[in-house]
């Protein structure tokens, strides 16, 4: 994940590349939609959005918190819920998938 500048309202786009996909096509960057609440201590929350419509039919949600790892580098600690396209309402069952990930600054 690539981040841009974040705006004076908490908001920011970017690129997130994945290194996983069930699908069928090749994996390509996908654009990341985000806001957060500011925070003076630099530790906010935020959340983000991807749409993996490049490859495809996906959508994931990510909420997180931005911390002070032990180095003082951010550590951003998220949970997050991808939801699948299915082709009937008796496949729903199927659709949603969640889990953590914690993404370090590379330099």
């Amino acid at each position: 994940m690539h981040v841009s500048a974040v705006n004076s309202q908490g908001h920011f786009s970017s690129e997130y590349n994945t290194t996983m996909s069930s699908a069928q096509k090749p994996i390509e960057p996908s654009p990341l939609i985000s806001s957060q609440h500011l925070d003076k201590d630099g530790q906010c929350t935020f959340g983000f959005t991807i749409n993996w419509k490049k490859f495809s039919d996906s959508t994931a949600v990510f909420t997180s918190q931005c911390f002070a790892g032990a180095g003082g580098e951010e550590v951003l600690q998220t949970a997050w819920l991808l939801w699948e396209k299915v082709d009937s309402l008796p496949s729903n069952w199927k659709t949603t998938r969640t889990g953590c990930n914690i993404f370090t600054q590379m330099g």
